[in-house]
This record gives C-alpha cells, structure tokens and sequence, in this order.
C-alpha cells in the first residue's frame, strides 16, 4: 500500500471531523499516513483529533536553508516552478520556498503520494512539493473552497493527477471550472459504530440543529419557519455549534418570545455528545442554502450520522443531500422555502410510531450501504493505489 502524506492547512478544527476520521480510516486500510499540519488549530477540537496533531510533523518545525537542499529532476523542476508561477493568490515566493521544504520531507519520509483536503493553501502547497519531489498528488474540495472563496482553482484542478469531489453537483462544477480535471467522487464517510442505532419511539419534542452559525446553515430560514407556526404548536429549539451569526440569532430568538427555553444555544459540542444526545430528539433540522457569498454545504455529515443514529432530518434538497435521503427515508423540502419547513416540522410533530421507525429503518441501511466510512475510505484507497508516477 502507498505511504500517503495529508497536507493540512489548519488542523485540528472541531467542525471537521471527516478530516482525522478519514485518515485513521485510510490507516485501517493498510497506509501508512503521514499528517503535515500547516497550522495548527488553536480551538475547541475532537480528542481523537488532537492526539493526532500531536503526532503530526508541523510545516515551521520542518528543515531551513542548506539542509532542505536536494536535487530535484529537471522534469520535476520545470513542472513545479510552473505551477508556482500560475498561481496569483499565494505570494510566490513564499509558495516555492515552503513547497521546496516540503519536497524535502517527502523524500525523507519516502512517501508516495500526497493529499489535501480544500482548494486552498494547502493544495496549492501539495501539489507543489509533490512535483518537486516527483511523486502524485490530490486534493479533494468541499464547498466554501470553491463557491465563496476559491483561490486559483482552475490551475489546482489541472495540475492535480486526481481531484475528488465529496457529491454529484460539485463533481459537474468542477468538471465545468476545468473540463481536464482527473476527477472522481468521493464522498465522506461515516461510523456506524460509533452511531449506534438508537432510535426512540418517543422524543423529547424538541428539534435540534448541529453545525456551525453561518449563513449556508439556512437558519434564518429555520426561525422564520417557526415564527410561522401558532406559540402551541410550535416545537422548542436546540441550536448545537457556535460562529459569527450567534449573537445575532439569539437576538432573533427573543423576538419569537415563546418563553427562555424556546431556543436554547448549548454551543460548540463534540461529536460524542451528538452520538448520546441526538436520538432522543423530535428530528435534526438542517435547511441548507446558498449564502450571500456563494459558500454551500456539499455533503455535510450531521445529516448522515442523524441516519446512523435513528434521528428523523427534514432538510432541503440540496447538494449531497439529496443522494442521502431518499424518499421514505426523511423529509426534503425546497431550498429557501420557508412555507415547505414550517409545514414539514408540523408533519414531523404528529408522525406516528410505526411511520417514524419504518423511515428510520431505511435510512439507516441506506447510510451504512452508502457511506460507511471504511467503504469510502477503500474507494478513495482505490483511486490513490491506480495512479502511476507523474
């Protein structure tokens, strides 16, 4: 099996998970994974993950000067200090310079091929010390590192000898940014064990929403939904995650004026506490959307582990979300409709038992089926193991 190394540009960060889970999955697939952390994440994160990042080789720690020194192939050279030069959001300088240290550890470490995740920074530096060192590399893209804020993308998706796509419309919005790109789709994976079917016939009556507070969630959606319904009918609310729309939803909050447990902020969590608290809730509402800066959810795992847990989701019909829920296996609605959620979060109030499990059923197959994480990590293992030396 390759000997892979993951270049990260910021690790690690609590709302990626899919990023340590994916790398020990490729360990259990028989690689040997080796982490370059560019920036080490100085917030709340997964333990699991900052045991990982601990054991991680850091970009400042790697050699300077002479001791980085080593003779590239004159093919390798012109290939690499190409790509530098294409790229317009990256001081140049710096890019070769920091590529040229990581080629060096490459070489060192005797790894085979490269990858990233994001189209940002750090796939611009993998692909770079991959060239120079003369072996492939990829990178896979998710979402805001190609709608909102992409950085010369086009030129990633060229010179990277695979690109994985996490779903089905962002595969087609790659393929239409550079029709060349070697592409497959990927999607991420999740555990089945760790969570556990446990679904129950009777919730506590709240909803609950899991992500991070930023405009794509489509929470403003979320509120307005429930400012539709009448103050008896209407579900309370546990917004689970933190980000820069807080402040202003918990203003929005106390205009619904249903009581000061309505909607109750319980901020960042680990995915242990989801994995024991999800089940006993009414359902995960997640109505995601475009935001304003064209930033998206492409194929988010919350609605995933939702299925895995045995937790109803009404979500849109949106991205990857919909090659998750099938029909039968929860409840879609227009992106942006907030009509659509207001009326499917008053369906999901008087499901009866015998519906609610035989949805939930399914969509727990389907979720094992489709995304357990070893699964996708033997695919993408595939993808690594078929590609020859550039």
């Amino acid at each position: 099996m390759k000997r892979l190394a993951y270049v990260l540009a910021e690790f690690p960060v609590l709302s990626e998970t899919f990023v340590g889970n994916e790398i020990r999955a490729m360990q259990r697939q028989g690689h040997s994974v080796l982490p370059l952390i560019m920036r080490r994440g100085a917030g709340m994160a997964q333990p699991e993950d900052v045991g990982l990042a601990d054991r991680a080789t850091c970009l400042k720690d790697l050699p300077r000067g002479n001791r980085a020194v080593f003779p590239p192939a004159p093919r390798a050279l012109a290939r690499g200090l190409q790509f530098a030069f294409r790229q317009k959001r990256l001081p140049r300088a710096s890019l070769v310079y920091q590529g040229w240290r990581i080629a060096h550890w490459l070489r060192r470490e005797r790894i085979d091929h490269v990858h990233a995740h994001f189209a940002g920074g750090g796939a611009a530096h993998a692909i770079l010390g991959a060239r120079l060192a003369g072996v492939s590399v990829s990178f896979v893209c998710h979402g805001h590192d190609v709608y909102a804020e992409a950085e010369d993308l086009p030129e990633k998706l060229a010179a990277a000898d695979r690109v994985i796509a996490v779903c089905g419309d962002l595969a087609e919005d790659l393929r239409k940014a550079e029709p060349a790109c070697n592409l497959r789709i990927v999607p991420c994976g999740i555990d089945p064990e760790r969570y556990a079917w446990r679904p129950k016939a009777k919730s506590n009556g709240r909803l609950l929403f899991v992500g991070r507070l930023v405009p794509q969630k489509g929470l403003d959606d979320l509120f307005a939904a429930l400012a539709m319904l009448p103050p008896e009918r209407r579900p309370g609310l546990d917004l689970v995650g933190d980000g820069p729309l807080r402040q202003h939803l918990e203003a929005e909050a106390g205009q619904l004026g249903s009581g000061p447990d309505a909607i109750r902020f319980l901020g960042a969590q680990t995915a242990s506490w989801y994995a024991g608290n999800g089940p006993d809730y009414l359902a995960l509402v997640a109505p995601f959307k475009t935001a304003p800066d064209g930033a998206r959810d492409t194929g988010p795992l919350v609605v995933k582990e939702a299925m895995a847990l045995g937790l109803p989701v009404i979500s849109t019909a949106y991205m990857g979300v919909k090659e998750m829920i099938l029909p039968e296996m929860g409840t879609l609605v227009p992106p942006g409709d907030v009509s659509a959620l207001a009326e499917a979060i008053l369906r999901i109030a008087q499901q009866g038992e015998t519906a609610r499990m035989a949805q939930l059923q399914l969509a727990r197959q389907h979720v094992v089926r489709a995304f357990s994480l070893d699964q996708c990590a033997a695919r993408l293992s595939a993808t690594f193991e078929t590609l020859d030396l550039p």
